[in-house]
């Protein structure tokens, strides 16, 4: 990479971070993030690339979901392992429908900080800097807590650190076994009909299971059938903790920033000159980019070449958020202009960032038949120009909050209130998630059945 080293974003543009006052402190603990061992492995991420390029191709499906913004507060193992077996269901509902490979990418390990429309936030008359996620300060208003910290970075790589351990253990060690698909459901989700058709799925899957056995596959002989593999992403905002978990590969020389498999660009970062920009250029991770509704052609282009000149295969995912009602309309010019260039890109749908409103109880929500229209419009789109609808991006939990409104166990105005937990956005619940992906598997499959029509 010419003229890029891990720390050449600061000569650059850096919006959405914060102003640390003690510059020595954030200096030590730089330092100290820069001695700790990585996250995550080169040889991971390259894995993950591969696949990527595979979801490209129309031969798999990327499922990324977790949390909104993950906090020190809830960080507790019954959590991890409760979103991370929602994805598991999701994951299996689309490979079952679609009879391909899901390739699970979770929010989770790394996601602390936010991006704001705003540097400060006003509540009766008392104004302070804005909550930027726990890395940074205390979602508290108060004066102290609103204070960044860099020593919150120590904190959140401990966390990280935690949390993949968990996602490594469960991934491997024996709880994503197929024979243990009935277990994977959450008792809570009991009354909601999507639970019953999982379960029926399920007993599918168990009699394929007990067939393969009786012909000598089982989960000792095919270890594909006993453990998955399970990747980590985060939008890469907060530079200096980036920067300090990058590191050079020892085998191919490259730099990977070893905070996550995956990396993202947000909607507020991605322009000319942008330090985040500069920094992903430089590292070899996959990486993707939020593409919403400001964003046009001759600025899409020339960010992919920057991102991927080599144009790789795998290393774009281009993460549309558009909302329910601009995405037919906005998206095709993108999809068309990347097709044109013949760039290598995947395309997934993020139905959650473009369809935030506020309820008439006060509370900021998302409506699921909303997030549904845009899912339904992201598939319409590439069906219309001929290209691959690859993906979705999901903010969701495995926890029973009730923070999007509706689906078929439905969250109601009325009901928001009784376990609205987020510490920043509405999250999809347990519930709602195999929902989405149900009517999701079916969308997928439909495309699929259209796509091998077509090919013969």
């Amino acid at each position: 990479m010419a003229n890029w080293t891990p720390q050449s974003w600061r000569d650059h543009n850096g919006i959405q971070m914060p102003t640390y006052r003690d510059v020595a402190a954030l200096n030590a603990t730089e330092e100290k993030l820069g001695s700790y061992p990585p996250l995550v492995f080169a040889g991971e991420a390259r894995s993950l690339k591969a696949d990527l390029a595979d979801v490209a191709e129309g031969k798999a499906f990327l499922l990324q979901g977790g949390d909104c913004a993950e906090s020190f507060a809830e960080f507790h193992p019954n959590n991890i392992r409760d979103t991370f077996r929602v994805i598991l269901q999701m994951a299996v509902v689309l490979t079952y429908a679609s009879k391909q490979p899901t390739v699970k990418l979770g929010r989770m390990a790394g996601q602390f900080a936010k991006p704001r429309s705003s540097d400060v936030e006003n509540i009766d008359g008392v104004e302070l800097p804005s909550y930027r996620g726990d890395i940074i300060n205390d979602i508290a208003f108060e004066k102290k807590a609103r204070e960044p910290d860099p020593e919150r970075m120590v904190k959140a790589y401990s966390q990280a650190a935690a949390t993949l351990n968990l996602l490594r253990a469960f991934s491997q060690g024996g709880y994503a076994n197929l024979k243990q698909v009935h277990g994977w459901t959450l008792e809570f989700m009991g009354r909601s009909p999507w639970a019953k058709k999982f379960s029926d799925m399920a007993d599918k899957i168990g009699e394929a299971l007990e067939f393969m056995e009786a012909c000598g596959i089982n989960p000792d002989t095919v270890p594909q059938l006993k453990a998955t593999q399970f990747y980590t992403s985060h939008e890469a905002l907060l530079l200096p903790y980036e920067q300090a978990l990058t590191r050079q590969d020892s085998i191919t020389g490259k730099w990977y920033d070893t905070s996550a498999h995956f990396l993202w660009i947000g909607d507020r970062t991605r322009f000319d000159g942008s330090a985040h920009v500069e920094f992903l250029r430089g590292i070899d991770n996959p990486i993707g980019m939020k593409c919403g509704p400001s964003l046009e052609p001759d600025a899409l282009l020339p960010m992919l070449d920057t991102l991927n000149p080599n144009r790789e295969a795998g290393r774009m995912t281009l993460i549309t958020r558009y909302g329910h009602d601009k995405i037919e309309s906005g998206l095709p010019k993108l999809v068309r202009a990347v097709m044109r260039e013949g760039h290598p890109v995947t395309w997934s749908c993020d139905p959650m960032h473009g369809n935030v409103i506020k309820s008439d109880s006060g509370y900021k929500t998302r409506p699921f038949e909303r997030i549904l229209a845009e899912v339904r419009g992201f598939f319409a789109v590439h069906r219309a120009e001929g290209s691959i609808a690859g993906g979705i991006h999901c903010e969701m939990t495995g926890q029973n909050v009730t923070e999007c409104t509706g689906g078929a166990v439905a969250v109601t105005d009325e009901s928001l209130a009784d376990r609205y937990h987020t510490h920043c956005d509405p999250r999809l619940n347990a519930a709602q998630s195999i929902e989405l992906a149900f009517l999701l598997a079916e969308m997928l499959n439909r495309e699929i059945s259209e796509r091998n029509s077509l090919a013969a």
